[in-house]
């Protein structure tokens, strides 16, 4: 029950900052330019720093086994993700700028900001241990195949931006941290972490600033758009479950848990972030990631339930 209240509090803080970003959006203290620069600054400053500083943990051989596990079910839900999405989008009516965002918006989940709050909610700093291992793969699929979904209908692809952007070289460089027996100097450490926790608020303002520039009858359309609704259950229930096989594999409770709760996280902000750069739907964007994130009060503590189930 603590658990429960600390998790609803932690969604209470997030909308709470999303509310802020609607707000002063509204009122005006954020121009019309702000979404271009929260944008600029999420994807080459303070992603990338929490990137570099979530890599930082001391990598032991006792750590083999639950690494091995972790990448397996990383990368077994998340090729499956990739099928489904495509599958559910080929087989949609939504207009060009909706398909890439409707796709971003199964496969990505929030597993870098709020996936953080919750694994150590669940578990302490173990948890966040989990989950940075878990998030390996994710992070290199969302900043490669993530930005691909968005610039593939461009004229011409520009394969430098998706191989070589600020998130895929963290990654690399975050890899390199957490194999080798060395670790960042306290001062950078500390700069990281502080430049990086940015990402979190400043994600969540970005999401209520986009809404403030929503119309009314335009809410009431999103709102009634089954493709957004599709898309939170796939996220939310459905690609989750595709992990609960591996208890019969005798996978450790601690380590089941983490893959499939966070792999149930809301849709990822970061694919408004797309959006807004790439020149995709980015209401829709937003709509998809706040009504996942809204209806992940209510199906976070069933996966957890389910996870309980079938590991006892």
């Amino acid at each position: 029950m603590e658990s429960a209240g600390a998790f609803l509090q932690e969604m209470f803080v997030l909308y709470g900052i999303a509310m802020l970003g609607f707000v002063v959006r509204k009122i005006g203290i954020l121009n019309e330019n702000a979404n271009d620069v929260l944008t600029q600054l999420i994807l080459y400053i303070t992603l990338p720093a929490l990137i570099l500083f979530s890599l930082d943990i001391s990598f032991s051989i006792t750590l083999v086994k639950e690494f091995i596990w972790l990448v397996s079910m990383s990368i077994y839900v998340l090729v499956i993700s990739c099928f489904l999405a495509n599958w559910m989008t080929q087989r949609s009516n939504l207009p060009e700028q909706q398909k890439s965002v409707y796709e971003g918006l199964i496969i990505f989940g929030n597993q870098g900001f709020i996936g953080y709050a919750i694994s150590f909610i669940l578990l302490g700093e173990q948890g966040i241990v989990y989950l940075t291992m878990f998030n390996l793969c994710y992070l290199i699929l969302i900043w490669t195949y993530g930005i691909y979904l968005f610039s593939k209908n461009s004229d011409t692809i520009n394969w430098k931006n998706i191989l070589l952007n600020p998130g895929i070289l963290s990654t690399l460089t975050g890899l390199v941290i957490f194999f080798l027996p060395i670790s960042w100097p306290v001062m950078i450490s500390s700069g990281l972490e502080s430049v990086g926790k940015m990402t979190i608020p400043l994600s969540m303002m970005l999401i209520g600033s986009l809404i403030a520039n929503v119309k009314f009858k335009d809410f009431i359309l999103l709102i009634k758009n089954s493709y957004l609704w599709k898309s939170a259950v796939t996220r939310l229930i459905f690609i989750p479950i595709l992990l609960i096989p591996f208890a019969a594999l005798s996978v450790p409770f601690s380590i089941l848990l983490i893959a499939v709760v966070v792999s149930g996280m809301p849709s990822a902000p970061t694919i408004s972030v797309y959006s807004q750069k790439y020149g995709g739907d980015t209401l829709f964007a937003s709509f998809g990631a706040l009504l996942t994130t809204l209806l992940c009060i209510i199906t976070i503590p069933f996966l957890y339930f389910i996870v309980n189930i079938v590991s006892n």
